[in-house]
């Protein structure tokens, strides 16, 4: 039987990132993926912020980077568009297929074994470790580890194996690479209303003339099987994008976003990370940052519970403990922005976003606005000293998200 110290499914950006952690402690370390390539296929916008770039330990490169952009136009129903101008560079549209063969290799460097084309199916605790049983390459094999990590993705098998459940709430995500004419590639565009619901439709520049057009939807306003068909309608119907869209598809991905994390993210010998954990930011659905801080401390945690002999429910309660401390209070902070905008109406919205394109209001945003930490800005909002204006405009939001 083939033994490891820590054994992590999943080998995207966090399972790579938490494998290398591992390894880079002192764990002996096997990063499983059940595709045949690591990067494919792809379930994600490609759009990072530059701070979740350098949390994977990565500088931006042109071997990843496609195009950066420093701000968004938002586009409500009806009204007027709100311009928000970051002045700098704030994120990055990359390849995700190569962002994630990069972050892979960099584990690979560290002494990570991969295995791909790996199927896990079962787990269970054997003389104090965890028997994992997978297929590979179509055989049947048994790897024991002293810790497990769990990174395989929005419905994870192994956090549903080891009795941890599955977040509750996934976002339909659809996603098509287009012909699309930009006005400008420094800035994506956001959609909002009705014609996404529960989220926001967007359009990300790869270029001048090619743009990722997507959404996400709350399986509460439409069932998943039909989000193809409200994209169609979005690249139909909406003005701005039907004049700047040139038809057909270059390519086409759709993916679960899952919003609100795991009420707990440990057990017995296994570890839960990244979208297995719904460790995403429930405001924008990005999950690279967020993933990697707590990657980077589930890899550590888990080598300490080699080193010490101790992978028991109690040691390893210390990763939760740790994690939440760093973002739990952005995650919950942006659960409550997430359910207040999306409990508005179209007039509702259109009417919030018109009362925010104010010179003071703009200026704020461009200031304190981040990606990655929205409460920054918010507490900047609403804080005593700002404008009457401004409290105004958000006092209702500031009873719900504070």
């Amino acid at each position: 039987m083939t033994e490891y110290d820590v054994i992590v499914v999943g080998a995207g950006p966090i399972g790579s990132t938490a494998a290398r952690y591992a390894s880079m402690h002192g764990a002996r370390t096997l990063m499983v993926e059940d595709h045949a390539f690591v990067g494919s296929p792809v379930g994600c916008t490609g759009l990072l912020s530059t701070r979740a770039v350098s949390e994977c330990d990565l500088k931006p490169s042109g071997d990843f980077v496609f195009n950066s952009v420093r701000g968004a136009f938002v586009h409500p129903m009806n009204g007027d568009c709100l311009p928000i101008d970051g002045k700098k560079t704030k994120a990055y549209v990359v390849s995700r297929k190569m962002f994630d063969r990069r972050l892979a290799a960099m584990a690979i460097e560290k002494d990570v074994d991969l295995w791909l084309n790996s199927r896990v199916n079962g787990i269970e605790k054997a003389d104090g470790k965890q028997r994992v049983s997978l297929v590979r390459n179509g055989q049947s094999e048994t790897v024991e580890a002293k810790v497990v990590i769990a990174a395989d993705g929005v419905r994870s098998k192994v956090a549903k194996m080891a009795g941890l459940g599955n977040v509750s709430k996934v976002l339909s995500g659809i996603q098509a690479e287009v012909p699309y004419r930009s006005d400008d590639t420094d800035f994506v565009e956001l959609f909002v209303g009705s014609q996404a619901p529960g989220f926001f439709a967007w359009s990300v520049p790869v270029d001048e003339n090619i743009s990722r057009i997507g959404m996400a939807i709350d399986p509460k306003y439409q069932h998943a099987a039909v989000a193809s068909q409200t994209l169609e309608k979005l690249l139909a119907n909406n003005p701005h994008i039907a004049s700047r869209y040139g038809g057909g598809k270059l390519d086409l991905v759709m993916g679960g976003i899952p919003l609100g994390p795991l009420e707990k993210t440990y057990s017995d010998g296994v570890l839960v990370v990244g979208d297995a954990a719904g460790q995403v930011k429930p405001t924008s659905g990005g999950g690279i940052y967020t993933g990697a801080v707590c990657a980077k401390i589930a890899g550590e945690i888990a080598a300490k519970a080699v080193a010490e002999e101790d992978s028991s429910v109690s040691f390893l309660s210390e990763y939760d403990k740790r994690w939440r401390t760093e973002i739990g209070k952005e995650l919950a902070m942006g659960m409550r922005i997430h359910r207040f905008i999306g409990g508005l109406d179209d007039n509702e919205l259109d009417g919030l976003i018109g009362s925010m394109n104010n010179p003071a209001i703009l200026d704020t945003i461009t200031r304190y606005g981040d990606m990655d930490h929205p409460s920054i800005l918010i507490k900047k909002m609403l804080h005593p000293s700002r404008s009457v204006h401004m409290l105004k405009v958000f006092g209702a939001f500031a009873k719900a998200v504070l």
